[in-house]
């Protein structure tokens, strides 16, 4: 029979030097504003993407109608909607007013669309 002995898998690395390069405060600067000017061409070259058409929007006939106490979007909506699609006639006119919610005070002023009947 022969024997059989292994080396160890894992040896303790030898231990390093410490590296003597230090940056000075210039150079924390120009390593900073070096990184900052990188971050902001990126931000630069990627905002470049979002532009608008050559062509311009359709422009959706309104009027200007105030709210009354007791007034609800819902309520507004219903009254001008003429195909019975309040839902769509809410959206419009949270589109057109950029409404972040459905609230509305009394005296506040909604553009709405014309309708037509």
């Amino acid at each position: 029979m022969s024997t059989l002995s292994l080396a160890p898998a894992f040896s303790p690395a030898p231990a390093r030097a410490r590296s003597t390069v230090r940056l000075t405060r210039r150079g924390r600067l120009v390593v900073f504003l070096t990184s900052l000017f990188l971050v902001l061409a990126v931000a630069i070259m990627l905002a470049g993407g979002a532009v608008g058409t050559d062509e311009p929007g359709q422009q959706i006939p309104t009027e200007i109608v105030q709210v009354t106490p007791g007034d609800t979007l819902w309520g507004i909506a219903s009254e001008l909607a003429t195909d019975g699609d309040v839902r769509s006639m809410m959206q419009q006119i949270e589109r057109l007013n950029a409404l972040e919610s459905a609230g509305l005070q009394a005296g506040q002023k909604l553009r709405v669309p014309v309708t037509t009947e």
